[in-house]
């Protein structure tokens, strides 16, 4: 026979499992990097991107996307120089989750730069939309040749681990 309190506790654990299932659907679902591809050959959102881009990234970035001389060497101040968004850079390294949050945030020691990492890449997650972010990045994925445009869409599609 079941007593009261053991009959309590399968509930309990029954609605615990239960709410463990529903989090992490809901966490796959809303993590679904399907949800971030950044389409460059979407030429409407590219227009819009060169136009953001010009105004808000190119005076550290390069009118070009060719970033600033020497980016890989620090300055005197310890930061590195902007780095370029062509395919000689490393922007296509990164899923567009991450860049996203770059652009959003700005590089944030310990979660898209190393601990204790000092940047002067500002956050524009005041100043830009969403929108403004996905153009811009569907402008930048424009210029990359096929074979880094193919890597970094295999990156974005990957499953969260």
């Amino acid at each position: 026979m079941v007593t009261a309190v053991k009959k309590k506790a399968l509930i309990v654990g029954a609605v615990g499992i239960l709410a463990l299932g529903i989090g992490a659907y809901l966490y796959g679902t809303l993590t679904n990097s399907d949800d971030t591809y950044i389409d460059p050959f979407d030429q409407t959102l590219v227009a819009l991107g060169k136009n953001v881009y010009a105004n808000n990234c190119a005076a550290c970035h390069g009118a070009k996307l060719e970033g600033q001389p020497d980016w890989r060497i620090r300055q005197a101040n310890g930061r590195l120089p902007a780095p370029p968004h062509d395919e000689t850079g490393h922007t296509w390294h990164h899923p567009d989750a991450v860049l996203i949050d770059i652009i959003k945030n700005g590089l944030v020691p310990g979660v898209t730069a190393p601990p204790g990492y000092v940047s002067d890449m500002p956050a524009y997650g005041n100043i830009l939309t969403d929108h403004d972010i996905a153009a811009v990045l569907a402008y930048i994925k424009s210029s990359w040749p096929k074979q880094a445009l193919a890597a970094q869409k295999e990156i974005t599609l990957q499953p969260p681990q």
